[in-house]
């Protein structure tokens, strides 16, 4: 390994380590960080020079470690492929999907080693625990589960998800082989609002194995565990046991007996492993690969997995559903964008989405499938649009609004999302959310005072000024918005017998004096003549 040589990006937390380990490997050459003071004195330690990214890239090394952070993971990476040097980058790959896609690609085009560090794949423990699932000794598996758990430490620019969770993500793939076709994720974020502390992760994979994985800073104790359940045993990594302990395998089976389970316990044994840090293995594993031009363990492809569940993962915990997964198929056009539309990182929008003239969906932003975001609007950030939404010209969706499917929002209407703004006062932390359930369609130039909720179904008249929640199928006109009648699934006002004209379905007014459906559609198909043109000039 005395040839090769690399230089490491960020001489941070996790920057140190590395920098270390591939000092003491005999190949570092250069460190580099965005604080030059930083970088001098570590280059001085260790008896390397320290040089800036262009330099590093323009220089005679072969490899190029990377931890700075996560936002600067993918543009370095680039620019590293790009200069034709093998790249070892830091979880995660790249805050985006389709970047870290195309960051694949072109180490494929380049014929360059990249990898992706997730660390626990280098662990004795690990590599132990994959061997026996390989070799089929817990039987077929059934169900994964991981705990990631701590007090601290916290961060404020990345969630608890994006901060424990790949290292398990990463586990859970490799030992069954594949991604999920379905994620679910829940959470709470307690300490900085919109940054959850607190998050469980459901994976279901085809053939009907489950994972899940809970991670939390949250937490009275350290417990870093993996938990592997098979048909013909169970197995056990605890990374917070001594070495003797790390790693148990349980011969339990469970037992058909009368037509009824019954478990059958036996005695653990604990495997024996090689004492050795992962991080070293790691370090070794990327220079092992360059030397003999082979495929890391981690490798662009593995990260950019992880990555997509994570994205997932995100994206359930935003929109509280179930995200599905399209396995080995890639997502060519998903959606449209005019040339002058902005899009910010780390946002998602759905299949089928136009996005047209000089429209800005800024950081963090779920916008889903089918939907029509209109001329000159701005969305975000961590605003939440549903499927089939249409969105008209000059609208403003704000932090704290959620639109539910099917919602339509007329021309030039305003969201607001604090009730006394002022130019000179800073009142973020007084943000309120404004609800719009399904089906809702809001009139043009109408006003959303923050705070409210719009039942589904409701339809709010041209002009109006909504200052308080809105009943379903509710029409509402007028400032302040006041209710003027009820309005079917279709759009069609109601008369005294509560049948809508168009699809025939039956209404009644139940004790709360909420609206109810208690006949289903007959699709009658007749459209009226003047109620449509009413419900336009409200």
């Amino acid at each position: 390994m005395q040839k090769l040589k690399v230089a490491v990006i960020g001489c941070g937390h996790w920057g140190k380590n590395l920098i270390r380990d591939f000092a003491d490997l005999g190949v570092l050459k250069y460190v580099c960080d965005s604080d030059p003071l930083i970088a001098y004195e570590i280059a001085k330690r260790y008896n390397v020079e320290t040089k800036s990214l262009k330099d590093i890239l323009l220089g005679d090394v072969c490899g190029v470690v990377i931890a700075a952070p996560a936002e600067h993971h993918s543009k370095i990476v680039k620019s590293s492929l790009e200069a034709k040097k093998h790249v070892f980058v830091e979880k995660p790959i790249s805050l985006n999907v389709l970047e870290a896609k195309e960051l694949c690609d072109l180490a494929k085009l380049n014929s360059k080693i990249l990898m992706v560090g997730h660390l626990l794949q280098y662990h004795p423990a690990f590599l132990k625990l994959k061997e026996l699932v390989d070799k089929g000794k817990l039987g077929k598996l059934q169900y994964i589960y991981s705990n990631r758990l701590n007090l601290g430490k916290f961060r404020s620019e990345e969630n608890i998800l994006w901060s424990f969770a790949p290292h398990d993500i990463s586990m859970i793939l490799s030992l069954i082989g594949s991604t999920p076709e379905k994620v679910v994720a829940t959470g709470a974020a307690h300490l900085s609002k919109n940054i959850h502390d607190v998050t469980i992760t459901h994976l279901t994979f085809k053939n009907d194995i489950q994972a899940h994985v809970y991670v939390s800073w949250l937490h009275p104790f350290k417990e870093q565990k993996l938990v592997v359940v098979g048909e013909r045993g169970m197995a056990v990594f605890d990374d917070g046991l001594d070495w003797s302990m790390k790693l148990k395998l349980y011969p339990h089976e469970v037992k058909w007996v009368n037509g009824s389970p019954e478990p059958q316990k036996a005695e653990f044994e604990a495997l024996i492993l090689e004492s050795k840090e992962p991080l070293r293995t790691e370090c070794e594993h990327f220079l092992d690969c360059i030397q003999k031009n082979k495929r890391p363990r981690t490798d662009g492809s593995e990260g950019l997995n992880v990555l997509k569940v994570l994205d997932a993962s995100q994206r359930s915990l935003i929109r509280g559903n179930t995200i599905y997964l399209e396995n080995n198929k890639e997502e060519k056009n998903q959606f449209y964008s005019h040339e002058t539309a902005y899009i910010d990182k780390g946002c998602y929008i759905g299949k089928g989405t136009k996005i047209w003239h000089f429209s800005h969906i800024l950081k963090g932003v779920y916008i889903g499938e089918n939907c029509n975001i209109g001329q000159n609007n701005m969305i975000g950030p961590d605003v939440v649009v549903g499927n089939n939404c249409k969105i008209q010209n000059n609208v403003s969706l704000y932090k704290g609004v959620k639109l539910d499917d099917g919602v339509f929002c007329g021309p030039s209407c305003v969201f607001t999302n604090v009730h006394n703004p002022r130019a000179e006062i800073d009142r973020k932390k007084e943000f309120l959310k404004t609800h719009v359930e399904k089906g809702v369609t809001i009139g043009a130039n109408a006003t959303i005072i923050c705070g409210n909720k719009l039942g589904a179904y409701s339809f709010v008249g041209a002009g109006a000024v909504v200052t308080k929640n809105v009943k379903s199928h509710a029409v509402v006109a007028g400032n302040p918005a006041k209710q003027i009648g009820w309005i079917s699934h279709a759009g069609e006002l109601l008369d005294k017998s509560f049948r809508c004209p168009k699809e025939g379905r039956k209404y009644a007014i139940d004790k709360a004096g909420n609206l109810k459906e208690i006949e289903k559609k007959k699709v009658l198909n007749k459209q009226p003549k003047n109620k449509t043109k009413k419900i336009a000039n409200l």
